[in-house]
């Protein structure tokens, strides 16, 4: 073998069809003018709706995209050496930017803030300080497919899912959690937390009072830790529907559970930056503070990114105007969607957050099976020319749901992918009041989370 073992390891789940969507994608991209029949991307949750406000910053204070304070330029002191626990400047400005989304009703003291490159390197550093090999956490399910990545693959950690239906909207109940932890047991894991995402990716919802109540009573009750993922609590179209988990910590008056509670940030998908790579732990832990910010040294973020973005946010009233600006477009474009596939007859989760949409089309499938569902997603891929993300690829129990993104195109492309929907559920619905009840043969392509042998076929 000419790598190392972890190199060759296959739990990086690249094999996702979360993942083969995107490569199909990238193989036949969707343009309006150069390839209007290329595959639209709907698997990418990226938020391109308000970069006009972030340009016309940048337009009207060029001191900052020129590195320059006070006129003066700044390029060789930011082009040294900096310290990896990060720019002063920036970690105070994104401690107030936090507390400014939360409604101003939690601070964040930049002292217990971690700098990282991106979520996906918060959320590997804090399991890496918090669990060893072999060790769990539970996550609620459906969650995010990179978490197969970001959680398991480097760290060895093991996922413990727990298991929400759509018998109550897919909110976490006090039963399944209880399960879960169960099921890590027999399994002869040691549990060492629960992460959540909150508002959640793939349903797009807040999560409640109750539901945090409980995960922390539960997470008091074993002396374990909670994760809250929080990088799309800007999203959220109405904020007094958010809930941070630190809003409630304090009314616990309990150090100890205070200091098992983390939240992870980013501003790849408030601020539409994904490729800025800005992510942030914070806790109040500060052993665990002190080993994430030892461990950011591998993945820091850039002091020219860190200078323009703590000018950016430093501006209070344009950061507030572009919150405001930004959930109100969210808001408009998800009705967009949801109105437009309610007139196709396809019905999506209620939701009030995130950028995409968690869409029911088990009355499409042609049987309640893993299999009918990939079935109906390559024809989407493939016969429709859209990437979304099959609900199995978020590990969600129930057939037929589909994660569909609406804020990473313009709305004459979201117009043209429900058109497409139409057209299809138009091409099949004849099919699917003539066939009987009966299950149908899948071939073996169908059940594999390949391409490859589809595309012999084309």
């Amino acid at each position: 073998m000419t790598i190392s073992k972890k190199a060759a390891c296959n739990s990086h789940g690249q094999d996702s069809s979360y993942f083969l969507g995107w490569e199909e994608y990238e193989k036949n991209p969707f343009h309006e003018s150069t390839n209007p029949n290329g595959i639209i991307q709907m698997g990418l949750a990226e938020n391109q709706l308000s970069f006009d406000l972030l340009e016309s910053w940048l337009a009207a204070n060029p001191d900052a995209a020129s590195f320059k304070r006070d006129g003066q330029s700044i390029f060789r002191e930011l082009a040294l050496f900096q310290d990896y626990h990060g720019l002063p400047i920036f970690k105070n400005a994104l401690a107030q930017f936090m507390a400014e989304i939360r409604g101003n009703k939690v601070q964040f003291d930049p002292n217990n803030l971690v700098l990282t490159a991106g979520a996906t390197s918060a959320n590997e550093t804090l399991i890496f300080c918090l669990a060893d090999p072999g060790d769990a956490f539970l996550l609620p399910t459906p969650y995010y497919p990179g978490f197969d990545r970001d959680l398991k693959w480097r760290t060895g950690v093991k996922i413990v899912p727990i298991q929400c239906t759509s018998r109550n909207g897919f909110r976490i109940t006090s039963s399944a959690v209880e399960e879960a932890y169960k099921l890590a047991q027999k399994r002869n894991l040691k549990v060492k937390g629960v992460l959540i995402t909150n508002p959640s990716n793939p349903l797009g919802i807040t999560l409640s009072r109750k539901e945090l109540n409980l995960l922390l009573n539960f997470v008091d009750k074993k002396g374990i830790h909670l994760i809250s993922d929080e990088i799309y609590s800007g999203t959220v179209f109405d904020s007094a529907e958010f809930v941070s988990i630190m809003e409630l910590l304090p009314n616990r008056n309990n150090p100890q559970l205070m200091n098992r509670v983390h939240v992870v940030y980013s501003l790849s998908k408030d601020l539409g930056l994904p490729g800025f790579r800005v992510g942030s732990i914070f806790s109040n832990d500060r052993l665990v503070v002190a080993a994430a910010t030892k461990m950011s040294s591998f993945g820091l973020i850039s002091s020219q990114t860190q200078y323009l973005l703590s000018a950016i946010l430093s501006d209070h009233v344009f950061a507030k105007k572009y919150v405001a600006e930004n959930r109100m477009r969210l808001r408009n474009r998800h009705a967009v969607l949801v109105s437009g596939l309610r007139r196709v007859g396809i019905s999506c989760l209620e939701s009030n957050s995130g950028l995409f949409c968690w869409v029911d089309m088990r009355h499409l499938l042609s049987s309640d099976s893993l299999e009918a569902e990939m079935e109906l997603w390559k024809k989407v891929v493939y016969d429709v020319g859209l990437n979304i993300s099959p609900g199995s690829s978020c590990h969600c129990a129930e057939h037929g749901w589909f994660r569909v993104c609406f804020a990473n195109m313009t709305e004459d492309t979201l117009d043209l992918a429900i058109r497409r929907i139409k057209s299809f559920v138009d091409s099949i619905s004849p099919i699917k009041n003539c066939r009987n009840s009966r299950s149908k043969s899948i071939s073996k392509w169908v059940s594999r989370l390949s391409f490859h042998d589809r595309e012999c076929d084309r």
